[in-house]
């Protein structure tokens, strides 16, 4: 007699499961079909009051989990190939996971990532998803963190500080804004833009990369230690949204540099691929700006004024502990 577990994952997610692979969510294993290609695996979890809020929508949840992974395998180079599903749940609440099922099935088909096994468990606790996705690249070229070097433009994608901004309005704490740019910021911290259409530009032309989710600065740092640089970014050319700007005197630059939960990619792209990497990214349609160059030495990177004065951080990056 099949469990609730089993009626749960069939109701749900086993019409998610498309993929030939997924051999129905009917077995304990997927398989993942060879190629010549590497794989690159990635995990991230998002933890109700951690990384989302208890009265965000059930589809914003479902895309941010699938996407926050999707946004790693993007800043390795990587085309996605697939995930696996952990649910932690207080309760098989039709009203939670009807939404959330459909909105995790539209970004595995619009993102060409299919579910392909997974589990389902209670907990008394806070509601926990986890993927584990995995993505292909040709044979030796994931882009690593470790290759910045010296010289090196610092690049980032998109927009910077929106996501944090938009936890800040959730929670009361950013007022002064037009009801438009408030739905903009609260938008971006719930439902992340991978920037999946630039793996293959990162993959071609940078020399190294990561994606945004911590904090520019401190994800910078972080880039800089791996590759034993340092980095000099001149504040006033980190890419901000309208939004953003005009949240700026309330919230500081401090906040927007080292909020978290952007999930842009930031890279090192060499002086002469920059051009060649610019024009992969505007025909891929995403926006990148030229913040900063790589420098020799193993100081943390500095941020300067327009002055080109050091700007001091008391904050870097969110950190779980």
């Amino acid at each position: 007699m099949p469990s609730g577990e089993d009626d749960l994952i069939a109701k749900y997610f086993k019409p998610l499961a498309t993929d030939a692979g997924a051999l129905g969510l009917v077995d304990d294993a997927a398989v993942l079909a060879a190629t010549a290609d590497d794989l690159v695996l990635t995990t991230d979890a998002v933890v109700e009051g951690v990384h989302f809020l208890p009265d965000d929508p059930p589809h914003t949840i479902a895309r941010k989990a699938l996407r926050v992974n999707l946004s790693d395998l993007a800043a390795k180079g990587a085309t996605p190939a697939g995930f696996l599903l952990t649910l932690a749940l207080r309760s098989a609440d039709p009203a939670f996971l009807e939404p959330f099922a459909a909105a995790l099935g539209e970004d595995a088909e619009t993102y060409r990532c299919p579910l392909l096994g997974g589990d389902t468990v209670s907990t008394p606790g806070p509601l926990m998803i986890s993927v584990t996705a995995f993505g292909r690249v040709p044979p030796g070229r994931m882009v690593r963190r470790d290759r910045l070097r010296a010289g090196d433009l610092i690049v980032v994608s998109g927009t910077i500080g929106d996501a944090a901004l938009g936890l800040d309005v959730l929670q009361g704490r950013l007022t002064e804004l037009t009801t438009d740019h408030q739905a903009f910021l609260i938008d971006r911290y719930r439902q992340p833009q991978p920037r999946s259409a630039l793996a293959v530009a990162v993959r071609d032309h940078a020399g190294a990369a990561m994606d945004v989710s911590d904090g520019l600065a401190g994800d910078l740092a972080k880039l800089c230690a791996a590759s034993g640089v340092s980095a000099t970014i001149n504040a006033a050319a980190v890419p901000l949204s309208a939004a953003a700007r005009a949240a700026f005197g309330q919230a500081g630059l401090a906040r927007l540099l080292s909020g978290g939960d952007d999930y842009e990619i930031l890279c090192g792209v060499a002086a002469d691929a920059i051009d060649s990497f610019k024009a992969a990214a505007d025909a891929a349609g995403v926006p990148v700006a030229v913040i900063g160059t790589a420098a020799p030495g193993s100081a943390p990177p500095q941020f300067l004024d327009t002055d080109q004065r050091p700007i001091a951080l008391k904050r870097s990056s969110f950190s779980h502990f």
